[in-house]
């Protein structure tokens, strides 16, 4: 397994964006906020919003495998785990944010949806 690589960004780029790349980890459903604003030019806030809209589509898809699951019960177990897995990887994703780093999260962090 290689090793996370933690980009640093412009500390003035990190000042000035960085309550944009926070909003999308408390509530993921707004990630396009930096897109749609200033934050569209920083790469510091496009990072983080591209890092949550991967969040938000991993709870989508892994919500739908956990409806699907209901069928055979399993899904009670799923759920749980689910919804913690995504709550530390959000709290993770926060603390990047916060710090002013550009830590990918596990798992979900190498996919590029936003460029």
């Amino acid at each position: 397994m290689e090793p996370q690589v933690i980009q640093q960004a412009d500390p003035a780029d990190v000042e000035k964006n960085k309550a944009m790349a926070i909003v999308g980890y408390i509530i993921p459903i707004l990630f396009f906020i930096p897109l749609i604003s200033d934050g569209k030019n920083s790469p510091f806030a496009k990072f983080h919003a591209n890092q949550q809209l991967s969040l938000l589509l991993a709870g989508v898809v892994g919500g739908m495998v956990c409806s699907f699951s209901m069928i055979i019960l399993i899904g009670f177990l799923l759920v749980p785990l689910l919804w913690i897995t995504m709550m530390v990887f959000a709290i993770m994703g926060l603390i990047s944010a916060i710090k002013g780093t550009m830590k990918p999260l596990p798992l979900i962090g190498k996919i590029q949806i936003i460029k």
